[in-house]
C-alpha cells in the first residue's frame, strides 16, 4: 500500500508553496498523482446606509481580490509541479460552500491522502471549519503540515497516539505507508486506563503486534498528563522522542461537542509542532 492519489488543499497564497512542496516530496517517493484544489472565497456584498444598496465598487474589489488569490495559488502550484515533472491536475471551486462543497469533498474521497496547512489565525489560510469539513465528510486521512517554518523532511520517527478508539485504530492503518517507511514508531497513550478489563501495562500491545507483522519497528509507551491537556502531552512526547510525524484519531466525541467545547483534535489543529495525520 502507498499513497498514489494525493489531494493538496491550497487555501491561500501564503501557504500554497509550502503545502505543495510537502505534497511533491511525498509524490516523488511514491510516484503519486497530485490534485491541487482551491475553493475561491465567495463575494460578500457590502451595504451602504441608509438605503442599503450594494456598493458596486466594493463588490468588484472583492471579486478581483478573490480571483487574484486564486491565480496566485494556481501559479505557485503549477510551477512547482512542472519543475518536478510530477503528474498533476488543478481544480478550482467557487461558491458559498467553500471546502464543504460537493466537488471538493468528492475530490477528497477519491484520494488516498489529503494534505493541508495547519490552521493559522494570523493569515487567510484554511480555517478550522475547512479542515473539519474535509476530515469529517471525506472519509479520508488528512495530513496537516505544522506552522513551523521547516520544509519537508524524511519521516524517521512517528508518534502514534492511541486510546483504543475506532478513530485511533483507523488512523494507525491509514498511516501504514508512513509507519512501514519510518525507522521507528512509538505507540503512546496518555493516562491509560487501569481497571478490571485492561491494564495500562498492555495498552497498545495488540496494535504493536499487528504493526510488527507489517515490518514496523514499534515500541509501546504511556504517560500521565499531570493536569495538562492531552494535546500538550502529545506535543511534549513528540519533542522528547524527536518525532517528525504524529498520527492520531479525530473526533472521539460528537462533532457538535467538539465545536462547542473544543478537544484534542481542535487543539492539535492549532498547536501541533510537527506534521499530524488525522483520521475519522
Amino acid at each position: 500500500m502507498t499513497y498514489k492519489t494525493i489531494v493538496a488543499v491550497l487555501s491561500a497564497a501564503e501557504d500554497a508553496g509550502k503545502v505543495t512542496d510537502h505534497v511533491l516530496a511525498l509524490a516523488r517517493s511514491t510516484g503519486g498523482h497530485v490534485i491541487g484544489i482551491h475553493a475561491e472565497a465567495p463575494v460578500v456584498v457590502t451595504l451602504i446606509a441608509p438605503m442599503e444598496y450594494p456598493d458596486p465598487n466594493a463588490v468588484l474589489d472583492l471579486q478581483e481580490r478573490a480571483q487574484r488569490q486564486s491565480r496566485e495559488v494556481e501559479a505557485a502550484f503549477r510551477s512547482r509541479c512542472e519543475r518536478d515533472d510530477i503528474s498533476y491536475e488543478w481544480r478550482l471551486f467557487t461558491g458559498a460552500a467553500g471546502y464543504a462543497s460537493a466537488g471538493v469533498i468528492e475530490s477528497a474521497r477519491g484520494a488516498d491522502l489529503v494534505i493541508a496547512g495547519q490552521f493559522d489565525p494570523d493569515f487567510d489560510g484554511p480555517a478550522r471549519e475547512d479542515i473539519e469539513d474535509l476530515l469529517y465528510e471525506s472519509g479520508r486521512p488528512v495530513y496537516l503540515i505544522s506552522n513551523a517554518p521547516a520544509g519537508p523532511e524524511p519521516i524517521r520517527k512517528v508518534l502514534l497516539a492511541w486510546n483504543g478508539s475506532r478513530e485511533s485504530a483507523r488512523a494507525a492503518f491509514d498511516a501504514l505507508p508512513f509507519l512501514t517507511a519510518a525507522e521507528s514508531v512509538e505507540i503512546f497513550t496518555v493516562d491509560p486506563p487501569d481497571d478490571s478489563t485492561q491494564s495500562h501495562d498492555f495498552c497498545g500491545a495488540e496494535l504493536a503486534a499487528s504493526l510488527a507483522r507489517h515490518g514496523v519497528t514499534v515500541t509501546v509507551a504511556s504517560g500521565a498528563s499531570h493536569g495538562h491537556s492531552v494535546a500538550e502531552a502529545l506535543n511534549r512526547r513528540a519533542t522528547e522522542i524527536d518525532a517528525s510525524l504524529i498520527v492520531m484519531g479525530a473526533y472521539s466525541h460528537s462533532r457538535l461537542r467538539q465545536r462547542l467545547f473544543g478537544g484534542v483534535t481542535s487543539a492539535m489543529m492549532r498547536s501541533a509542532r510537527v506534521p499530524t495525520l488525522m483520521s475519522r
